[in-house]
């Protein structure tokens, strides 16, 4: 029930603010379902990749989308993923933990200014 329920909550999240998934899916494998460090943040990743593609077909279809933006953007994304997956495994646990916290306080205050 745990892993059903992080599913519906991260697709929510998803779908309706178009983010905010991956770090709901992160801290609940770490902290509900006992999914060490790594694994949990490379999991979130492989969860999303579904979610994002349902949720980016349902925007295309009903809102109007900036398809070069996309394009351009997600073409920086995947060199950006394809490092980051490189650099997950050079990254202790510790760090990883930081690493990740600061990027949610920064966007929590970022979405509140």
């Amino acid at each position: 029930m745990k892993r059903f329920a992080t599913g519906l909550v991260s697709g929510l999240l998803n779908g309706l603010l178009g983010s905010g998934g991956g770090a709901v899916v992160v801290l609940a494998l770490q902290k509900f379902l006992k999914v060490d460090t790594h694994k949990s943040h490379a999991t979130a990743v492989a969860i999303m990749l579904p979610l994002t593609l349902v949720s980016a077909a349902i925007y295309l279809m009903l809102y109007e989308t900036n398809i070069m933006m996309a394009l351009w953007v997600t073409l920086g994304g995947v060199f950006g993923g394809i490092l980051g997956a490189k650099f997950l495994r050079k990254i202790s646990a510790k760090w990883l933990h930081k690493l990740f916290g600061a990027v949610m306080i920064f966007a929590a205050v970022r979405m509140l200014i």
